[in-house]
């Protein structure tokens, strides 16, 4: 990072990371010890499967092979997990409306979580975006402003939070930087629950569809944080699955605060041309890498998914392809255990 440049944040805790959760059952407030807040509104996100596919690790040539099934959140992504913390700092900042930019699943949860606590929201999206969707999102009453080019969407963000004062749920600057950063520590607990759901196992290798990295810089913090308070002894190795070369310029030696090609992709839930510092940073600290997958692949592993009963968006689909690639590059080896995570079901695109 360079001085005169924005920084992604994090969240820093005064207390002693050793902390006992608040209970069992469904829900990530069971967490609320190691989040923001103890307390938040919830719609009942988290405690997802984590889902065993032992003919895939045949296939693959592994020792196991799951998938952490994030479509089974309350509007079928992993940013439900993200939500409900982002609102409450909105609600204790004392925020009447909030803003996010999304390609469609951000846009939905926000929505929802900010239709459930009573607060206006406005989400910019692309004139691309599918109706299902589309209906979805206006159904919660926010305002849906559709733009051309994604980059737009910033640009119309940065307005509202400056002239109207709204609060921003996601990034609008460039060098872009990681969305609110109470909200991204909801992400920690897809990595509390994955050491909790193997018995006290941590896998080998986790692989994590990236966009600009706020699940893959939480997921991070979570297995960081469980290794500082003695649960784990090692960090799983992460993987930024992407759609075109970013994560993978940046670590072979480019500037990550380039912009890489104009980020149009049909996976859009991935898709962009920047990333962001916290990225690389996951990257490096875990001696991760990141992996190219195109719609083609995407495409394939998806069709493959769901004839194991499983059926995520294409953008999620892509950990499967990138899986097989990095196997048959032997990065990933035979005795090694692989979660990936399946960031939203396919129903709502």
């Amino acid at each position: 990072m360079k001085k005169g440049y924005p920084s992604s944040l994090k969240v820093e805790y005064a207390s002693d990371m050793v902390r006992e959760n608040d209970g069992d059952g469904r829900s990530m407030m069971r967490y609320g010890k190691w989040l923001p807040y103890c307390r938040f509104p919830t719609l009942g996100e988290g405690d997802t499967p984590l889902l065993d596919f032992p003919r895939l690790a045949d296939q693959l040539g592994v020792a196991s092979f799951q998938i952490k099934d994030e479509g089974q959140n309350p509007t079928g992504s992993h940013k439900d997990r993200f939500s409900p913390l982002m609102v409450g700092r909105a609600m204790e900042s004392g925020a009447g409306t909030l803003v996010v930019a999304s390609s469609g699943n951000a846009g939905l949860s926000v929505a929802s979580y900010a239709a459930f606590n009573g607060l206006g929201c406005v989400v910019i999206s692309q004139e691309n975006l599918n109706e299902g969707l589309r209906r979805a999102i206006q159904g919660t009453g926010a305002e849906l402003i559709l733009m051309k080019h994604p980059l737009e969407r910033w640009h119309t963000m940065r307005r509202l939070v400056e002239e109207k004062g709204y609060f921003p749920a996601t990034n609008y600057i460039k060098p872009p930087v990681g969305s609110n950063p109470y909200g991204v520590q909801g992400y920690k607990t897809i990595a509390y629950e994955i050491c909790e759901q193997g018995g006290g196992e941590v896998p080998n290798v986790v692989l994590v569809p990236t966009s600009r990295a706020d699940l893959l810089w939480g997921i991070k913090e979570g297995f960081h944080e469980r290794m500082r308070a003695g649960r784990m002894r090692h960090l799983p190795r992460l993987v930024a699955v992407e759609p075109i070369p970013r994560l993978t310029a940046v670590l072979a030696g480019e500037d990550y605060r380039k912009a890489f090609t104009d980020g149009r992709t049909p996976l859009r839930s991935i898709g962009g041309n920047t990333v962001t510092w916290q990225g690389v940073a996951a990257l490096r600290e875990t001696k991760g890498c990141a992996m190219v997958i195109e719609m083609e692949e995407a495409q394939v592993a998806q069709s493959d998914l769901l004839r194991q009963g499983l059926y995520l968006e294409s953008s999620s689909a892509t950990v499967l392809a990138a899986a097989r690639r990095l196997v048959a590059q032997e990065w990933i080896r035979t005795e090694e255990q692989v979660i990936a995570i399946g960031t939203s079901h396919a129903w709502k695109w």
